[in-house]
This record gives C-alpha cells, structure tokens and sequence, in this order.
C-alpha cells in the first residue's frame, strides 16, 4: 500500500469524515537519514521522509476546490487561473456557495497562482484525510498547520501532531533542507564530490530544456539559445502555454526520482526567513540561474504567480505492522468514544 493512500485512509478512519474521491499525490522515499549538508550549510535531514515525485497539479489542486470551495473566504481561487494563457488551466462557475471548478487542458501541469497560505491549506486538507465542506478548522485551516483565517505572515510552523487525527502529521510543505536534499543530494558511486549537484538533474552542467529522455534538461529559457522550452521559440507570447506535464523530463530525474525540481514553475518551501518564505527550483520563464544549488529566492507568503506552486512532503510508507496497529487503535479510540457517549 502506498503511503499516500494509507495516511488518506487513516485519516479518514479516526476523524469519520466523508470524503468525495481521492486524488492521490505519488511520492519517492528520501533516505539516506543523517546525511551531511554541503558547503552551504543546507541538504542536512536526520530522518527519512517521502516528497511528492512532482510539483501539486492542476488536476489535484481542482479536486481541492471543489471539495472545500463552494465558498471560498480565504481565495484558494485565483481568476487568473483561468485567464493568464501561460499557465490557465482551472476555471470557475457558479456563484458563491455554490461555486464548481474545472480543469481546462492538461490536468498533469504544475497549479500556479498560489500563495504559501494556499499551499498549507491543502497540506491541512491532504493530512486531515481530503474531507468535503467549508474552509474551517476540520478542512483547511488546522492540521498540518493551524492557520484558523489567517492570510498573512510568517508564524506557522508544521504541526508535530495533527489536531484533528491526534496522530503525526502526514503532509506538509517541505522544509528547505527537505527539499534541497530531494533535489541536488546524491551518495552512488556515481555521485558528485561532497554528494551534492549543482543542478537538479543529478548534473553540474548547464541543463538543456527539450522535453523528452534525454539526461540532464528542464523547463526553463535557455540562456545559451534564449529558447522558451515549451514553444521553442525564442519571443515570449501572452497567448501561449508555457508549462510541462509534471515528469515530462523522463531522462532528468534527480537522485531519489523527484522531477521538475528545476524548472517547469518555483516552489515554496515551509522555511522562513524574516517575513518571507524560501522559494527554489527556477521557472519556465527564465534561465538556468535559479536552478542551482547555490540560488534561493524570498516571497512574501501570499505572493501569487504564474510562475510559481510547491510540491508536498509526507511521512515514509509504513509496514503492514504499524498500519494494522494504527487502524486498530484508531478503531478503539471511536469505540471508546461511542461509549461515553
């Protein structure tokens, strides 16, 4: 059983929450517990853990809004999801308390227009089992982290324990260090000296950007050629799409098998710094530069683009072992909670 599923199954078995379908957001296992950092000081994590293989997309993003967004107080929504040309791929219809949303072209795309907020909304909604209804505590705004309305600042961390399941929190938004082992760490034999890339496609050179198997490319404007990968043209066009696929670059995965680290759309991560949140990974919109190791970007938290989303963290697969003694304490707890009642 996948980790995904069974942490969905298990939130749902101790909350008793109704849920439409699942969506399901594939993970790779990053090992390697108690590896060291690089020069920079960065990459170090003491603990396995696994990350989404690609960055949240249009299609899981749509299935959040329609299960939490009838109504939607905090903006999970963003209208140009719908108009910006480079990136639309979700629209809205209806009116407020009723709203419904729809993915228009390829679903497999990276969601953009969201902020740091948004993102920790659907960590909540992902670790408290994907339930249906409005955005209160038992939905988006408590779980992984306890937002309760808020839509500004810095002072969220993740939660150890998630409120609402009383268990460890099972989704987030990955640290910086999470997120930079995932991407540039790598211990094989054929590894890099001090086990750290430059860049996220297990390379230190310059990565191409044509979609396809070959090694070492990514979705970004190419400074050698000022080629955009999608369109491969070199004029930027309001009317065009620039995003890939999630995993396109099937030749280009990084160590652990994450895709997209570099290139495609930015990525928050839960670190802050200051009044801001840490973004990595680069874009489709620009050169090579913001993929490196060495390179970082500061967002205010409810920044929102098209040129940036985030990716997931999650707890590693559980043994068949710990899954039947989690569901059956889970099962004990409702039961003793019938009792008294």
């Amino acid at each position: 059983m996948a980790a995904a599923t069974f942490w969905l199954a298990l939130g749902m078995l101790v909350m008793g929450t109704k849920t439409t379908k699942a969506i399901t957001v594939d993970t790779v296992t990053v090992g390697d517990a108690g590896n060291l950092s690089d020069s920079t000081g960065q990459g170090a994590v003491s603990y396995d853990y696994n990350i989404g293989i690609t960055e949240v997309n249009i299609y899981q993003y749509t299935a959040f809004l329609n299960a939490v967004a009838a109504s939607d107080p905090f903006g999970l929504y963003n209208p140009a999801m719908a108009t910006d040309a480079n990136i639309r791929g979700i629209t809205r219809s209806g009116l407020s308390g009723s709203f419904t949303y729809s993915v228009m072209g390829s679903g497999y795309r990276p969601v953009t227009y969201v902020s740091w907020f948004d993102a920790a909304r659907f960590a909540n909604w992902m670790a408290n089992g994907q339930p249906t209804g409005a955005q209160e505590n038992t939905t988006t705004e408590n779980g992984a982290y306890s937002l309760f309305g808020a839509t500004s600042g810095v002072g969220f961390t993740k939660n150890a324990i998630n409120p609402n399941t009383g268990t460890a929190t099972t989704w987030w938004i990955p640290s910086e260090d999470e997120w930079y082992k995932a991407a540039y760490y790598d211990p094989s034999a054929s590894g890099p000296v001090g086990d750290y890339w430059l860049f996220p496609t297990r390379s230190d050179d310059v990565p191409g950007n044509f979609i396809g198997p070959q090694p070492n490319h990514a979705n970004h404007r190419s400074w050698a050629t000022g080629l955009y990968s999608v369109t491969g043209e070199p004029n930027y066009s309001p009317s065009d799409n620039y995003l890939s696929d999630g995993g396109a670059f099937t030749g280009s995965a990084s160590y652990y098998g994450t895709f997209d680290q570099g290139g495609n759309v930015g990525e928050w991560t839960d670190t802050a710094f200051g009044s801001a949140r840490e973004v990595r990974g680069g874009n489709w919109a620009f050169d090579e530069l913001p993929m490196q190791s060495d390179f970082s970007m500061l967002r205010d938290p409810t920044f929102e683009n098209s040129e940036l989303g985030f990716r997931l963290a999650t707890v590693p697969e559980p043994s068949v072992v710990l899954l039947l003694v989690m569901a059956g304490a889970a099962h004990g707890l409702k039961r003793r909670q019938r009792s008294r009642e």
